[in-house]
């Protein structure tokens, strides 16, 4: 066996106000698995007990791709998470690299992400955008009068759906949905309004910030609803930061390549599956995942039932 090989992770449970049931009862309740990130710890293979920033450190160009380090050194580029809200989350909106750079410092990034919907239950909404032909001033006196939420779009959103939130977009998650959430490695968000829920410590209002970072004039990207084949793997969306990929498969093997170029994550969304590399089996069961190394090259997916995968990396 040679270079680096897939590995499992050890996904993160995060406390929020707003959390559901999804990733296990708990008081106060789980709203966020953040199941790939920097700071994930690495759970079985050769590195097993490293987190993937000390294998990023370590071993930059095979595990992220050579690409990849080159443009973003050291560090790996995305966080994903699942998201369970059984409340609305606060309306917020994200800042792009430059203004993230100039308000919180050289170290920041902004925050690009897209969301996948796992389950919905009917009448599920969120809110992507303000209604179009609002202007710039409208949107600024609204964040700072409290009075944006008359000017917000809501959509109804059902299970497959798939959306871009770009850097800018004013937007929040609706109770009854389940997520799946790939965004650029930062968690930093600008909250404009938070439903009257009490300011706590970790839960401030930003409205000076949300007036800079908003872009009004932003329109929600939905990804297009386009006939697949039933056994291969589709790019439902993409952008600058990265291609999110659904493998579909009626259980038979999907083949995939890293071809050295990015490292892609695997979160097995139905079913369950095994990724199978060299001497390399994990076996992966239902919103399981693991990460394949840029330097692994070719691998596949293989079940003995019909299963469904989100696979991501950076283009």
């Amino acid at each position: 066996m040679t270079g680096l090989q897939p590995f499992g992770i050890e996904p993160a449970l995060k406390e929020r106000v707003w959390g559901g049931s999804r990733l296990g009862r708990h008081d106060p309740p789980y709203g966020e698995a953040w199941i790939v990130y920097d700071q994930a710890v690495i759970t079985c293979g050769a590195h097993a007990g490293m987190t993937l920033a000390e294998l990023a450190a370590a071993h930059p160009a095979e595990l992220l791709g050579q690409g990849v380090f080159d443009a973003e050194g050291a560090v790996f580029p995305l966080l994903i998470k699942l998201l369970d809200p059984a409340g609305w989350l606060s309306i917020q909106v994200h800042p792009d690299d430059e203004l993230a750079r100039e308000l919180e410092g050289a170290g920041f990034r902004g925050k690009t992400e897209a969301w996948y919907v796992l389950e919905a239950e009917p009448g599920a909404e969120i809110i992507a955008g303000v209604r179009a032909g609002t202007s710039s001033e409208d949107a600024t006196r609204g964040i700072g009068e409290g009075s944006l939420e008359l000017l917000l779009e809501r959509h109804e959103v059902r299970e497959g759906d798939a959306l871009l939130v770009e850097a800018g977009l004013i937007h929040a998650l609706g109770p009854g949905v389940f997520i799946y959430e790939v965004q650029q490695n930062s968690d930093l968000t600008y909250r404009v309004s938070d439903w009257g829920r009490p300011a706590s410590a970790g839960r401030q209002l930003h409205l000076e910030q949300s007036q800079r970072a908003s872009k009004p004039w932003m329109r929600p990207q939905f990804a297009p609803m386009v006939k697949r084949l039933p056994n291969g793997s589709f790019r439902v969306l993409g952008c600058d930061y990265f291609d999110l990929v659904l493998v579909d498969s009626e259980g038979i093997a999907i083949e995939r390549n890293t071809a050295g170029r990015s490292f892609e994550t695997v979160t097995i969304i139905r079913g369950s599956a095994e990724l199978v590399c060299q001497e390399t089996r994990l076996t992966l069961g239902h919103y399981q995942s693991a990460v394949v190394p840029a330097a692994t090259g070719a691998y596949r997916l293989e079940g003995a039932e019909p299963f469904r995968a989100l696979v991501s990396l950076v283009p």
